[in-house]
């Protein structure tokens, strides 16, 4: 089959897949289209929102639309972190007492970690391998996950009472974090109307997880031009503001900047983008899409920043109008 071929049957599965979705989740686009790059792609979601949004709903019906085992962790103050992973516990057989490792819900292949800012930084911590090695060690022992595996955390805004908001490496391991707004009007009375009455809509099974998997190979595959490559770099150093190509309002409001995984999420992010609309070539307009949900929760303002209530998305869009996508040896060629 050739490359083009891979790339129609690549858009087909994920317009399916939206479909799918589409018959549960009213409105919620962009947040759908980003957390199916997350689920492609490996990468982890991280969803904000105030209560009652859908986010966990969201959660449900990607799991419902594929075959792949659903686990969902409710994150509370007292939630340990042997409730995430797992631990021993004693078996008696045949007069003979051993120790057993009973797997937590964290084996699974799409985790809901709902609320996860409701759970004390060390409960939160036990997400960390997790998320980046893809396993749990415990007492010496590694164990990896089957795959495709994916957590998508929701958590309220960190304004909210009860709530302890993730470290920076935490927030370092999600590939996105996306901003759950409130519906329009015309999309909350479609709500309405589909959960009042008796006709419960619920996706069904359309893709299975050996599919997602061939579709991760080969969105990996995907090439992306050196300029772009050098393009995303140079955005992300853009981020900081001891570097030189920091854009301006860096330099005024913000004091660390995006990890080199920022980077990394918005290529992935891009290569996914380009393949769901059939290309197999990564454009300038893919990256620039990408990079607001991939750095938004990697920039860590100044005080001035906050106290001025200056906005991520603000900083990052100040960023990509600073930063051209062609370098300047290349427009002079």
């Amino acid at each position: 089959m050739d490359i083009e071929q891979q790339a129609r049957e690549f858009a087909e599965t994920v317009n399916k897949l939206k479909a799918e979705i589409a018959k549960v989740i009213v409105g919620h686009a962009e947040i759908v289209d980003k957390t199916l790059i997350g689920f492609v792609t490996g990468g982890h979601i991280l969803l904000e929102g105030v209560p009652g949004l859908g986010k966990t709903m969201l959660v449900r019906t990607l799991a419902d639309a594929v075959d792949v085992d659903f686990s969902r962790i409710q994150f509370t103050p007292d939630l340990m972190p042997a409730d995430i992973t797992g631990t021993n516990i004693v078996v008696e057989e045949e007069g003979r007492r051993r120790f057993e490792f009973q797997k937590g819900p964290i084996f699974g292949n799409i985790i809901l970690a709902d609320e996860i800012n409701r759970a004390t930084p060390k409960t939160q911590s036990a997400l960390l391998e997790a998320m980046q090695e893809g396993s749990v060690t415990f007492a010496g022992n590694t164990m990896r996950f089957d795959q495709p595996f994916f957590v998508l955390a929701t958590q309220n805004p960190i304004e909210m009472e009860g709530t302890y908001p993730l470290p920076e490496a935490q927030l370092d391991r999600f590939m996105f974090k996306l901003d759950v707004k409130s519906p329009s009007v015309a999309e909350l009375a479609s709500i309405f109307e589909g959960t009042t009455g008796s006709d419960k809509k619920q996706a069904g099974k359309v893709v299975e997880g050996k599919r997602i998997l061939e579709m991760r190979a080969l969105a990996e595959q995907v090439p992306i031009a050196q300029h772009l490559n050098e393009y995303v770099a140079r955005i992300v150093l853009a981020t900081h503001p001891e570097s030189p190509e920091a854009a301006p309002i860096v330099k005024q409001f913000v004091r660390v900047g995006s990890s080199p995984r920022g980077g990394q999420a918005i290529i992935k992010g891009a290569k996914m983008v380009a393949l769901a609309r059939g290309r197999y070539n990564v454009s300038a307009d893919d990256i620039r899409e990408c990079a607001f949900p991939a750095l938004r929760h990697r920039l860590i303002l100044n005080f001035e920043g906050e106290a001025e209530g200056i906005k991520p998305d603000e900083v990052i869009g100040k960023v990509l109008a600073h930063v051209p996508d062609i370098p300047e040896r290349v427009r002079k060629l």
